[in-house]
């Protein structure tokens, strides 16, 4: 049956495709699923999608036969997804009440990124796995590291496992900050800009700051939706970067989804959905982003994982560890800026 599935796959390639897109859609679901459970609620339904997916590969091999639609999961659907994420991102909102956080959250950006890449030469650590950690940390997880891979040219097991130790990392410091607000001098409010100017993914800074009320929860995703707003000037300058070091005629892929991402910013700012439709849409985003996940996790070795992670994951606590003290310590010698 097995050899007449995979003569079956190799003759109508577009079964093939359908066949792979499926496969990431049962997977995805199976994340889902998991991600209800106690403990592993916390991680996510992407870090649960990957888990699955690294499990398969390493107890039954990549799947040959289903790579055409993995692949397309793993590529376009991760643009439509990144483009759909533009919808949360209301640009009124954010320009007139946020303007002065955006200053704050480019410190962020620059603070995170250039930290990991200093350790990551200190250290020898396999610098592609690194400078995707940093990004993600500096700007918005899962969606900013899934938006530099193609400008990058990275690896797909080195953005799966970047997405993992990303999700491992983020939850880890969300339950601390909810663990030490009590402990903290601030009022609710400083604690939510804490939460939104520091951590790593939305889902982070929402754990990290719902316990602190309405309020405080509001600032810290205006936060970080700054950081996120900032994920598109990024991409272009490191665009820019890399093809003035390659040279003109280096072929760099135009991250044309990043443009998707402005006009669906500016279509939800301008016809605001109803909160019913947006939950639906988020939903649906980060859906397809765990279908992404999986194609990702498939590409990795737990092998080669020892030997490549280890130090990528010393440096990105590190790192993690300083960009917390850092917000706090701006923070509390001066006036939040809202």
């Amino acid at each position: 049956m097995e050899t007449i599935t995979k003569h079956s796959l190799k003759r109508d390639p577009r079964l093939s495709v359908v066949s792979g897109i499926l496969f990431t859609l049962l997977l995805a679901l199976l994340g889902f699923g998991l991600a209800q459970l106690p403990g592993l609620s916390q991680i996510g339904p992407l870090a649960c999608a990957i888990l699955l997916a690294v499990l398969y590969r390493q107890k039954f091999g990549y799947p040959e036969a289903l790579r055409s639609g993995i692949q397309f999961s793993s590529k376009r659907l991760l643009r439509i997804a990144i483009m759909l994420y533009g919808l949360k991102l209301n640009l009124h909102l954010l320009l007139s009440n946020g303007l002065p956080l955006l200053a704050l959250d480019a410190l962020v950006i620059l603070f995170a990124i250039g930290l990991t890449i200093l350790l990551a030469k200190w250290w020898k650590a396999d610098f592609s796995l690194t400078l995707l950690l940093g990004i993600g940390t500096g700007i918005c997880g899962a969606a900013a590291i899934a938006a530099v891979t193609p400008i990058l040219r990275s690896k797909q097991e080195d953005s799966a496992l970047s997405v993992g130790i990303i999700a491992l990392i983020g939850t880890l410091f969300s339950v601390s900050y909810v663990l030490l607000r009590p402990l903290l001098p601030f009022s609710d409010s400083v604690y939510g800009i804490w939460s939104g100017l520091s951590l790593h993914e939305l889902a982070h800074v929402a754990l990290a700051a719902a316990p602190a009320g309405e309020d405080a929860l509001a600032l810290a995703l205006l936060a970080k939706l700054g950081r996120v707003l900032l994920l598109v000037p990024f991409s272009f300058l490191l665009l820019f970067w890399l093809r003035k070091k390659e040279g003109t005629s280096a072929s760099i892929e135009f991250p044309w989804f990043l443009l998707g991402f402005l006009v669906l910013s500016l279509a939800g700012t301008l016809f605001p959905l109803p909160d019913a439709v947006l939950r639906v849409i988020s939903t649906l985003t980060t859906f397809l982003l765990a279908m992404a996940m999986v194609g990702l996790g498939l590409n990795i070795s737990l092998g080669d994982l020892r030997k490549k992670a280890a130090r990528p994951l010393l440096i990105i606590t590190v790192t993690s560890l300083l960009l917390s003290a850092l917000t706090l310590l701006l923070l509390s010698i001066q006036k939040p800026p809202l």
